[in-house]
């Protein structure tokens, strides 16, 4: 869901840089999607300004598989609704297919429109 535009392009006032694409950035939609993959991928800790954000979902992916779902998703919930005001989780699905884990967040923002964003993981052996 996440289509860079170019930095000259803003209109929005929500924005920020596009990853992975120098000197483009998301807005709107796309820039709250970009958002929910960030905070539940960063590990809470990572980012020096601010030591609680991102999440402690790393730690339960050595989990027996049979186990693991309803700690994904109540971590994926509560750093979503804790960093991300814009919107209101609606559900989130686990899809464990070792080596990966991939989230999927259904949510919506004030308008009521759901929206589906992918977080990917790549589990370790």
């Amino acid at each position: 869901m996440t289509t860079p535009i170019l930095y000259t392009s803003i209109t929005a006032t929500h924005w920020q840089p596009a990853l992975g694409t120098p000197g483009e950035v998301v807005e709107g939609l796309c820039d709250i999607d970009q958002a929910i993959r960030i905070v539940p991928s960063a590990p809470k800790g990572s980012d020096p300004h601010r030591p609680e954000f991102g999440s402690d979902l790393h730690l339960y992916f050595d989990w027996p598989e049979n186990r693991v779902t309803p700690h994904l998703v109540r971590e994926a919930v509560d750093v979503i609704c804790r960093w991300q005001t814009r919107v209101w989780v609606v559900k989130v699905e686990v899809n464990i297919d070792a080596p990966r884990t991939t989230l999927r967040v259904q949510w919506r923002v004030a308008d009521g429109v759901p929206q589906l964003t992918e977080v990917p993981y790549a589990r370790t052996a």
